[in-house]
């Protein structure tokens, strides 16, 4: 089951307003703007970057009940949105989608992207279908209210932002990048645990003070469970979750990293990829690929692709075909499923196969 998080009146209040408050805020909405709401109200994303903020700066906010490609283009043109806050499955299904043109989104001035990295590659083919919008991604997590850093791209005053950063860390909030298996802090561009303290975070886990102990430290620092590092100019890159970072030979691969180059791709339309366990390497990488329409892509060639562009250890051990990769609502891919695939033998009801 997943925890509860307990989010305070005054852990919501005080990250809205260290999103939208000020006089030149990290997220500027203003009372012209037309906001798009795509994703379910019952994910914090939504709730607080989208509605709540929508609501404080006096925006118009359009519900969307279901994501399809048609349906958001039509709702775009019909109310003149601007705003669009969005994850990287959405961002993708636009990218390659042969239904949407740069005119049909020709309104939209801002997109955010949240609850997954997201790759440059993907962010260029984005941005050919959107061109009069600015991109960018922010970083959270429930726990934390839920933003850590939001895209400077995204001020009044806007900064010009590297390709990859989620920006800098929200105002009245404090960051930390610590070792993950001493706690010591680290310096900048040195990739570590990412640490956040402040007002925003939540009291803790529903009836779990275990759990919220190994989050919260006695110094009021929430433990993410997210890699990165701070770059010389403040920005922060996230590398992946702790957990999901697969170990070849003692070798650090992260899966978003293999999954922002897979889904460049035109034969590919979705990737995930996961950890599998190997008497030799400890664990090795894995992909499970959903081909797109028409595309007869094999192992091989999308072992050869990868393999052409990361160093020797990131490279793909296995390929697994699939017609669908889970994902929570905020489509985040759901790991532990595939992994559970891989321990059953792959169950051949989900068509599911490896070919060469």
């Amino acid at each position: 089951m997943p925890k509860g998080v307990m989010l305070t009146h005054r852990s919501l209040v005080t990250s809205v307003a260290q999103q939208v408050d000020g006089e030149n805020p990290n997220l500027y909405f203003s009372k012209d703007d037309v906001v798009l709401c795509v994703l379910p109200l019952f994910h914090i994303y939504s709730l607080n970057s989208v509605l709540l903020a929508g609501l404080r700066a006096g925006c118009a906010i359009v519900i969307m009940r279901k994501f399809e490609i048609g349906a958001l283009v039509e709702l775009v043109r019909a109310h003149g949105v601007t705003v669009a806050p969005f994850v990287p499955p959405i961002v993708v299904e636009i990218a390659k989608s042969p239904r949407v043109g740069a005119a049909d989104l020709a309104s939209i001035r801002m997109v955010m992207s949240g609850a997954a990295p997201m790759g440059k590659d993907l962010q260029d083919a984005f941005m050919a279908k959107i061109p009069n919008a600015v991109l960018g991604q922010g970083y959270g997590m429930t726990e934390a209210g839920p933003v850590l850093a939001m895209c400077l791209a995204f001020a009044k005053e806007p900064f010009e932002v590297k390709s990859g950063s989620c920006g800098t860390v929200v105002r009245n909030a404090e960051l930390k990048i610590v070792d993950p298996d001493t706690s010591a802090s680290l310096g900048r561009n040195q990739p570590g645990e990412i640490c956040i303290r402040g007002e925003q975070i939540m009291k803790g886990y529903l009836n779990d003070p275990e759990a919220t102990k190994n989050t919260i430290d006695k110094d009021g620092w929430l433990h993410t469970g997210d890699i990165g590092y701070v770059d010389d100019d403040d920005e922060i890159f996230i590398v992946d979750r702790l957990k999901e970072i697969i170990k070849y030979k003692g070798f650090q691969v992260p899966p978003a990293e293999l999954e922002a180059l897979l889904i460049t791709h035109p034969e590919i339309k979705d990737a995930a990829v996961v950890s599998m366990k190997d008497e030799v390497a400890g664990e090795v990488p894995v992909a499970f690929i959903i081909r797109s329409e028409g595309s007869e892509i094999s192992e091989n060639e999308i072992k050869q692709f990868v393999a052409k562009e990361v160093v020797f250890y990131k490279r793909i051990n296995r390929v697994f075909f699939t017609d669908s990769i889970p994902k929570n609502p905020s489509g985040k891919i759901l790991r532990k499923d595939l992994r559970a695939r891989l321990a059953a033998g792959i169950p051949s009801s989900d068509n599911t196969q490896s070919k060469s």
